[in-house]
């Protein structure tokens, strides 16, 4: 008997050598830290009474180092602290944001080397964020990241909406599984197609990576902050449901080149017993550092159509001409080239666009393909590309511009890089430049191919270093960026609220591709995922399901209509023709209703993969919009309008999935109605398979 108790003592010691709890402000979570009797930081959490991350290791193995930064640690320092503000964000789901939390900053002290380490944890009521530190010292200022060994143990074989893990592309519709169906399911789930893309483990998955647990815990993995380092993926061991960090390699293979002092991004893991908490979670913003943009005056949300669907849709071509089997800038002659009679860029056909945009209220016109480049601009590694600055000879680049201002509406520009980052920054402030000329306060910015220099990847600390280099630099400009194949966000925008919008994901351009679409309730799972870190320029709005390509958009017209509430951005297009909406006048008057920016937002109802119901208050008004997605199974909402303020009485016009609509034999079968509603309404309402429905809510 002693020596049984002898042995559990010292079998509870290897994970109980200098313990510290930090509790959540509303005292639901509990996070323990811990010294194993090696020195190896550990830490737990746990949420009303269950865990959530089990025992897991903390560290990072170093480049050329025997010892790294794993083990042989001790205590040298600890500090509790406790922090409370009410922030205004620039644009968002609310118009104030509460950032509240504990926070536990402890120092290590390396045996042997006498080097130090912070690590520094928050503790929010909606989950934890912490972050390795590495302040200035002697015996530690320059080294490289082989790899960050951060774990994250679940608790279970829990249920996961994953995308495959990839250094170069988001890509991917998602696949719904336990953790443990992962390994075998991944060769299905790692579709080919995308022009630039890197496979590194069959377990590997990507943040933001959400699960839901057996008894009903809904956690969510990602990532926040993501300044001056790789990208992290999540790599899985299928056998006892460890998931650990796997940063992206440079090309050197390299995972990160540091410089004493600095911080590594957050880790975030949010969780709640109700879906509808992760939705409304802030703690990705609260973890970014308050907006370094002192003057925001300039950075408005936007509403836009554009000359792209065309091209992405196989109507219309980027490229002016078909004589040239490859260009040079600067040399070609396109005066004396034939037009190829299918690009979309024209001046003729952008003043379609404004006098469209014009009419109906929109913001502003995207101009895709306008550029000079567009024959040979991908698959050739090519480094000078593009230039930013010369039109083709069928696109009237100061004439739209005057065109456009006379009728109240903006152009916005577009730079794809097409993967050269080096020659982006070589044109950067030129290309700039020439939009404050015209007056552009926008860009789309594109990264497809691989990225040169050849070897860097698209979520390398080289590469996220330059989409932050580019936003700070128009910023410099007051230009507001929409960066596209970019690395995904991580809540950067409460820092820089000129990165109005990001794509980092499959978006609606997959619908026009022919072969695997999005699945119809691709809708319903990004929200929960991509969304997380920062809106979306997802391009919804799509009336036409059968393309002329052949391809078909799986989702019915009152779906779309939804996504402009659901997929929350300020930045949002209407991206199908203006044929289209002319054909559904009485459906498209949502889209020219909706707001952008909200005063407030209320998450209904939401089931990762099944559906999202929220209803959001336009910004200075008394009215309100309402939206919900499906997924593949028909399903009927029971809503309660008691978030209206009372006394109050409103007009409701529903845009709704008729009875036999159906995303893939009956898209564009719906209804529309009104009826009077007040806070104390309840409405009944269906959702067709791949459908939903979307209620603007006014004051009278």
């Amino acid at each position: 008997m002693k020596h049984f108790f002898l042995t559990a003592v010292l079998w509870l010691g290897i994970f109980t050598v200098k313990a510290q709890d930090l509790k959540s402000p509303d005292g639901n979570f509990l996070m323990n830290f811990s010294l194993q009797v090696d020195g190896t930081p550990v830490y737990k959490l746990i949420y009303k009474g269950k865990e959530v991350i089990k025992t897991s290791k903390l560290g990072l193995e170093l480049k050329n180092d025997a010892k790294s930064l794993l083990n042989d640690f001790k205590t040298q320092d600890t500090k509790v602290s406790t922090f409370d503000e009410n922030w205004k964000p620039v644009w968002g789901e609310v118009s104030s944001i509460r950032n509240h939390y504990n926070e536990l900053a402890v120092t290590l002290n390396q045996k042997g080397t006498d080097r130090q380490m912070i690590i520094r944890f928050r503790l929010f009521d909606d989950g934890l964020g912490f972050r390795y530190e590495f302040p200035q010292q002697k015996n530690l200022v320059y080294f490289t990241i082989k790899e960050e060994r951060t774990q994250f143990v679940m608790a279970g074989d829990h249920t996961a909406y994953w995308i495959p893990g990839d250094y170069d592309t988001q890509e991917y519709n998602y696949t719904t599984s336990k953790l443990s169906q992962i390994k075998g399911l991944m060769e299905k789930a790692y579709t080919t197609g995308n022009v630039s893309q890197t496979s590194f483990s069959p377990t590997g998955v990507q943040t933001s990576l959400m699960m839901k647990s057996a008894d009903g815990l809904y956690i969510n993995l990602h990532e926040a902050a993501l300044i001056n380092y790789s990208c992290m993926h999540l790599n899985l061991n299928e056998k006892n449901f460890v998931f650990e960090s796997w940063l992206t390699p440079d090309s050197h293979g390299d995972k990160g080149k540091i410089q004493a002092p600095s911080t590594t991004p957050w880790r975030t893991i949010i969780v709640s017993d109700d879906a509808r908490t992760i939705l409304a979670s802030k703690m990705t913003y609260n973890l970014n550092e308050p907006s370094k943009i002192k003057e925001t005056s300039w950075i408005k949300p936007t509403k836009y159509v554009g000359v792209w669907w065309e091209m992405i849709s196989g109507k219309s071509s980027w490229s002016y001409t078909d004589d040239f089997p490859a260009v040079q800038l600067g040399v070609t002659d396109f005066a004396k080239a034939k037009p190829n009679g299918k690009h979309g860029a024209t001046t003729a056909n952008v003043k379609r666009y404004i006098d469209f945009a014009a009419k109906n209220g929109f913001d502003a016109v995207l101009v895709e393909g306008w550029n000079t480049g567009w024959e040979d601009w991908i698959g050739h590694e090519k480094d000078y590309v593009f230039d930013f600055v010369t039109p083709y000879p069928d696109f009237d680049l100061k004439g739209l511009n005057d065109y456009a201002h006379s009728k109240g509406v903006k152009l916005i520009m577009h730079h794809e890089t097409s993967g050269s980052i080096r020659n982006y920054e070589r044109h950067m402030d030129a290309a700039y430049k020439l939009m404050k000329q015209y007056g552009y306060d926008a860009v789309k910015s594109g990264y497809v191919g691989n990225i040169l220099p050849i070897g860097e990847k698209h979520y390398s600390q080289w590469t996220n270093n330059h989409y932050q280099y580019a936003i700070e630099k128009a910023a410099d400009y007051q230009i507001m960026v929409n960066a596209h194949e970019a690395v995904r966000p991580t809540g950067i925008a409460r820092t820089y609220p000129n990165l109005i919008g990001n794509e980092a994901a499959r978006g609606t351009e997959y619908q026009a591709f022919g072969g695997e679409r999005n699945h119809a309730n691709h809708v319903t799972i990004l929200p929960f995922t991509r969304l997380i870190g920062g809106p979306m320029d997802y391009t919804p709005g799509i009336f036409q399901m059968d393309l002329t390509n052949g391809s078909h958009v799986n989702a019915t017209i009152a779906n779309q209509l939804a996504l402009y509430v659901t997929m929350y951005s300020p930045l949002q297009m209407a991206a199908d023709f203006p044929e289209n909406y002319e054909r559904f006048a009485d459906a498209f008057q949502f889209i020219k209703d909706v707001a952008l920016d909200w005063d407030d937002s209320k998450y209904l109802e939401a089931e990762p993969g099944e559906y999202i119901t929220v209803a959001r208050k336009a910004k200075g008004t008394h009215n309100w919009f309402l939206g919900n997605v499906n997924g593949e199974t028909p399903r009927t909402s029971n809503i309660d309008f008691s978030f209206l303020e009372k006394g109050k009485k409103y007009t409701a016009t529903i845009y709704a999935d008729a009875k036999d609509a159906n995303y893939k034999t009956n898209p564009q079968a719906y209804t529309i109605r009104k009826i009077p509603v007040t806070n104390k309404t309840k409405l009944t309402q269906f959702s067709a398979p791949g459908g939903g429905y979307a209620i603007g809510i006014i004051e009278n």
